[in-house]
């Protein structure tokens, strides 16, 4: 599983209560549905993406790439948001997805 950002990690030092009630919160919505893993980590890029928050966009593609989730997965998620959000929109997530695959295949090369 990939490491949160250093920004997410000193904020949990920071404020440990509250870093461990979003945790539990996370881990109960989850566990709320029927969805497996890698269709929630989806369905979480997707409300990232409608909302236009690069970060969350981020965290998303890479909980949904741990998922098992593939590159055209998670651009055809940007794409369906096309009539919904817009092209524009559409294109700067896109980019987004891109920040982590890239980020990821410069990783691998690496080793």
């Amino acid at each position: 599983m990939s490491k949160p950002p250093k920004r997410f990690r000193k904020f949990v030092d920071e404020f440990p209560a509250v870093g461990s009630a979003y945790a539990d919160l996370g881990s109960a919505v989850h566990a709320a549905g029927p969805l497996d893993e890698k269709t929630r980590a989806l369905a979480k890029l997707a409300i990232s993406i409608g909302a236009r928050l690069e970060g969350a966009v981020h965290s998303h593609v890479r909980k949904a790439i741990d998922a098992g989730a593939t590159r055209d997965e998670l651009r055809h998620v940007a794409l369906l948001a096309l009539p919904t959000i817009g092209f524009p929109s559409m294109m700067a997530s896109i980019s987004w997805i891109e920040d982590i695959v890239n980020e990821g295949a410069k990783k691998r090369k690496k080793k």
